[in-house]
């Protein structure tokens, strides 16, 4: 299966299960693999063949920027839900992370991956 992806979505949501980190939006980065069969649009160049991404994007930010999740797992599983409501997306692997979540380390993650229905 063939694969689009969109690296590094830098967002700020509240996020977290300390009363510190319900205060303030933080700095999260979603990043987005899809499977998706690119043969029809890869052959026609046309653009009703393939998944916006510029559209699919302002739905992840939306989606993150409203949010209010305790777990970036959670997070993570609406994004995955998010990306699987196009049909044409057959299965996505949802990276979540947080960058200020400890001293000392760049940052701490999750990533899972989820079928679409009928997969």
């Amino acid at each position: 299966m063939d694969r689009i992806f969109i690296d590094d979505i830098l967002t700020r949501c509240i996020i977290g299960i300390r009363d510190y980190e319900r205060k303030e939006p933080q700095e999260i980065f979603i990043s987005v693999s899809l499977s998706v069969d690119l043969s029809k649009p890869g052959k026609s160049d046309d653009f009703e063949y393939t998944v916006d991404y510029s559209l699919l994007k302002d739905c992840i930010l939306e989606m993150a920027e409203s949010s209010r999740f305790y777990l970036i797992e959670a997070l993570a599983e609406r994004t995955a839900e998010t990306c699987l409501e196009n049909p044409m997306v057959k299965e996505v692997t949802v990276t979540v992370k947080k960058p200020s979540a400890f001293r000392f380390v760049r940052t701490v993650g999750v990533e899972i991956t989820r079928k679409g229905n009928g997969e």
